[in-house]
């Protein structure tokens, strides 16, 4: 179990101001401290992130967003190692985010898909058009990695690239956590004896997590409102939340029927543990991100639809999918039309961070040089 990431937020005022800038250098302080308490506590924290508001509070024009961009710019990676915008739900500013994610490399943005329980058709369509564009930035399509786009997204999220900022400053954990999957698939027989085992190892090792969390922001302005008990995986194979998975007796590799029950079972646990959560709370599988998964969708087992059908019963969506450099505008809006309907249809969060390749067709390998990357097949859209 490692902290792969202690997510904090303000709100900023309209235009940037001196107090602004003095309340997120505190905020960077405190965020360090806890860092440090949670390192002497033996665990290793990976990032320590920044999230504003959704920025059309803050800023209405590219020289106010501008200004906010080269502070926030300014702290990574000393103080904090990225930050994010927070998501737009209007067109109208739509064309700044190539622009931001171009010229602040630390910089994330995503839009709102979803807005009083209605797909925003028309913002969904033209998205589609700005993800063709960021692939553009920079090699391989990488900077498509900080942008995507939200649906029924609360606010408060610890993981990138979802998170943006709501209330008086605060931060929340998410971690990494696949090995604990692993480890208590290892044994079990049965569907029942899998849930309480991941139960229990979770439950101890979340409440610990708690615990430092709130001892160690005492004493600082910032007010503690949770953990994503999310799973998340890792490209380490011994760590690969996929072949922990595969230990199930009831799924005999992932991609399988049984595959569903599983990110069901995980999911179902989740939700039972006994601390204040945030967040998705849920089973997260982005195709490039865990090593098992990367390699199940080499060899042909997933694809866009089956990993739809697991993000109703569990997880975040669409998330690092690498798609042909040529996919049309059509299907993009098609399969961001598809995330949104099951999103709306269940009243869940779901996000979509979709990487087209430029250069690259359907079966190609990619070569992210990443290293929490792990290269596969570029997946067919259809």
């Amino acid at each position: 179990m490692k902290i792969r990431t202690i997510t904090v937020g303000c709100n900023l005022k309209k235009p940037l101001q001196s107090s602004d800038k003095s309340l997120v250098l505190q905020i960077a302080e405190e965020a360090e401290k806890i860092k440090q308490v949670f390192k002497q506590k033996g665990y290793t924290v990976q990032t320590v992130r920044f999230s504003t508001q959704p920025w059309e509070a803050y800023a209405t024009s590219k020289n106010e967003l501008d200004s906010v961009c080269e502070f926030l710019q300014s702290l990574c990676p000393e103080k904090f190692d990225y930050f994010n915008l927070g998501p737009i739900s209007t067109k109208k500013n739509l064309d700044l985010i190539p622009l931001i994610l171009q010229q602040f490399p630390q910089a994330f943005m995503t839009v709102n898909l979803c807005e009083n329980n209605t797909i925003q058709e028309s913002l969904s369509f033209e998205t589609a058009n700005i993800i063709k564009k960021i692939a553009k930035i920079e090699s391989q399509g990488f900077a498509n990695l900080r942008f995507a786009c939200l649906c029924n997204i609360n606010p408060n999220t610890p993981f990138y690239p979802a998170s943006f900022h709501q209330g008086e400053p605060s931060f929340g954990i998410g971690c990494e956590n696949s090995d604990l999957v692993a480890s208590a698939f290892s044994t079990v027989g049965s569907f029942d004896e899998a849930a309480d085992t991941l139960k229990e190892k979770l439950t101890i090792e979340y409440q610990r997590i708690e615990q430092i969390a709130v001892e160690a922001s005492e004493d600082t302005l910032l007010r503690y409102h949770g953990i994503d008990g999310s799973i998340s995986p890792s490209v380490k194979p011994n760590e690969s939340l996929i072949y922990g998975i595969e230990q199930l007796p009831f799924v005999s590799q992932f991609g399988n029927p049984g595959t569903l029950t599983a990110a069901r079972l995980i999911t179902s646990v989740l939700q039972q543990i006994e601390i204040k959560q945030c967040g998705y709370t849920g089973l997260m599988l982005p195709v490039m991100e865990d090593s098992g998964l990367a390699k199940r969708n080499q060899q042909g087992n997933i694809s866009l639809t089956n990993l739809l059908s697991y993000s109703s019963v569990c997880g975040t969506g669409l998330d690092t999918i690498p798609l042909p450099g040529d996919i049309s505008f059509e299907t993009l809006h098609g399969i961001l039309l598809d995330v949104s309907s099951l999103s709306i249809k269940l009243n869940k969060p779901l996000s979509a961070r979709l990487m087209p390749v430029p250069g690259k067709k359907a079966g190609d390998l990619t070569k992210f040089d990443f290293d929490y990357f792990e290269n596969t097949s570029v997946m067919n859209p259809q």
